[in-house]
């Protein structure tokens, strides 16, 4: 391990962890960080590093280097998940259904101590670091919302880094991949409207839950048999609401589901497939079907020399074996994504998981992860921005 990196000493250690706790007890749902965004910025008075608010609850920290250079973005998102915790840490949640079930308290604590690493030693920066707390990431539109009020000018960032947390690479590893490594995660509403009447009489009647049903397999056939079968695609309806009781023809059902891909274009055309099944199936029973779609967070896209560039970093930070290459992509998404459209951008996978021991899923009721990771989250990106600034020209 090279002399040269920096290492988060065992005092800022234990004020991160200190940091992450006091987080997890006290969680907030998107957009209503407002606590959360005071005890941020609480902590940045203390250390006496000046920082910025945007929008509601957003809070940055530009620490400008001393000489004029590139400028790099951090990003750690802030708000918690509408779950009741079920873990047996004596720093659980105190909010009755909310809870830090995916890990953005750490994500929180981790940017908060490189914030202080980073203006500890920012005559070293060759250039500028804009760290950024982001709102919202759960109910997804926040990262928009901030791009448009200006979070990625003044100045304008060369490149964004952004990490979470992930129980499926181990402890003290992290996974990355170039190219896509999230989905875009886009909702629709389908309401079928037939005509009512009594089971009895069926010819008499629209039956709105025999369309819904073979609207349902229809969108199935889409993802098997309308997709280059290489570009991973999902759709998946989880909500359905119809009939009031066992002998009468329902007049009305509704649909509720989202789609995934990680290819812009079938992002797109996805729409089109979904709007021909409901079409098609107007047609064919003589019902309504409107659809509406709600257009959410893109993919995600890791920059191939800035993913490069940061490998290198980590390797001398973790060791060789453990940074891991992760062989696909996650249909999951991440409102980063809207980072990664426009400013080349690397988000990576803090490994969590340890040894003989569950490693639950994010958004789990007994999601939980070892403290030790967040020093290890902070080294990586306070050594990475450094090493950006320095070499921006060559990557």
């Amino acid at each position: 391990m090279s002399d040269s990196l920096h290492h988060v000493s065992s005092k800022l250690s234990e004020e991160i962890i200190d940091i992450r706790r006091h987080l997890h007890q006290y969680p907030e749902l998107s957009f209503k960080e407002f606590e959360t965004s005071k005890f941020i910025q609480s902590v940045l008075e203390k250390w006496g590093i000046p920082f910025e608010t945007i929008g509601e609850t957003g809070v940055y920290v530009d620490i400008v280097g001393s000489v004029d250079g590139p400028a790099i973005g951090l990003r750690a998102d802030i708000d918690a998940l509408p779950i009741q915790e079920e873990t047996n840490v004596d720093y659980k949640s105190k909010h009755a259904n909310v809870m830090h079930a995916c890990g953005h308290d750490g994500h929180t604590a981790i940017l908060l101590g490189a914030v202080h690493e980073l203006h500890r030693m920012k005559v070293l920066l060759q250039g500028t670091v804009r760290c950024i707390f982001q709102p919202g990431e759960e109910a997804d539109g926040a990262a928009l919302a901030l791009i448009e009020q200006g979070i990625l000018e003044n100045p304008s960032l060369d490149a964004v880094i952004g990490l979470h947390l992930w129980p499926y690479v181990s402890q003290g590893s992290i996974g990355i991949k170039s190219g896509s490594i999230t989905a875009s995660c886009d909702d629709f509403e389908i309401v079928i409207k037939g005509k009512g009447g009594h089971s009895a009489r069926p010819h008499q009647a629209i039956d709105a839950i025999a369309i819904s049903a073979q609207v349902i397999q229809n969108l199935q056939t889409i993802v098997a048999k309308s997709f280059n079968p290489v570009h991973p695609v999902v759709i998946h309806i989880g909500k359905i609401n119809g009939g009031e009781a066992s002998n009468i023809v329902a007049d009305k059902v509704t649909l509720e589901g989202t789609m995934r891909a990680l290819v812009p274009e079938v992002r797109a055309r996805l729409q089109e497939e979904i709007m021909k099944v409901c079409q098609a199936a107007e047609v064919q029973w003589g019902a309504t079907v409107a659809v509406k779609f709600v257009l959410g967070a893109p993919p995600i896209n890791n920059d191939p020399e800035i993913t490069s560039s940061f490998e290198e970093t980590a390797r001398q930070l973790l060791g060789e074996n453990n940074v891991v290459q992760l062989l696909e992509p996650s249909m999951g998404a991440d409102d980063f994504g809207y980072f990664s459209e426009r400013v080349p951008s690397l988000y990576f996978r803090l490994g969590i998981k340890k040894e003989k021991e569950i490693a639950y899923d994010l958004h789990h009721p007994e999601f939980h992860f070892d403290d030790s990771v967040l020093a290890t989250g902070v080294n990586l990106y306070v050594n990475y921005a450094i090493t950006f600034l320095k070499n921006a020209g060559d990557i």
